[in-house]
């Protein structure tokens, strides 16, 4: 028998992870040409870029920055 456990916010942060994949992959099929755009993935992830910020960067894998 299996017993479920009760949701860490570990697999909160899991599954909103999940479901933003899901909606870039969505952008993704849907998008015109090669990529996504900068500016249309900021727009996909609901992520507002003021003009003085620096865009924001995702770490890389292997990347050890810090």
């Amino acid at each position: 028998m299996v017993t479920l456990s009760t949701r860490t916010d570990q697999d909160r942060v899991a599954l909103a992870e999940i479901e933003l994949c899901g909606e870039l992959m969505i952008a993704a099929s849907a998008a015109i040409g090669e990529r996504l755009s900068a500016d249309r993935i900021d727009e996909v992830l609901n992520v507002r870029v003021t003009a003085t910020a620096e865009r924001p960067t995702v770490p890389r894998q292997g990347d050890h920055r810090g």
